[in-house]
């Protein structure tokens, strides 16, 4: 298993559009993903747990996968984090 822990600096944090760009793109891995903010877990491939996690700008989050791609999973739910989900800041 791998971790990242990483800022949203998005201005709506990981709602609606950001979120819904996550969840698809840990859905292409076969790794099982995590993500953590505070005492909270939700399921990186499910919107509803994504959305209830109540990440806002500047929150902190890890992320853990686990599975055969799971470096590649979090390569690229980092970058699509660190281009602040293709939005301009």
């Amino acid at each position: 298993m791998q971790e990242i822990s990483i800022v949203v600096h998005n201005k709506v944090g990981l709602h609606a559009r950001p979120a819904a760009l996550f969840v698809q793109i840990a859905m292409a891995h076969q790794s099982k993903i995590t993500v953590l903010k505070g005492e909270k877990i939700g399921n990186a491939k499910s919107i509803l747990s994504i959305l209830a996690l109540g990440v806002n700008q500047d929150d902190t989050i890890t992320i853990q996968a686990d599975g055969a791609d799971e470096g590649e999973a979090l390569e690229k739910l980092a970058k699509l984090i660190e281009d602040n989900f293709g939005e301009c800041r």
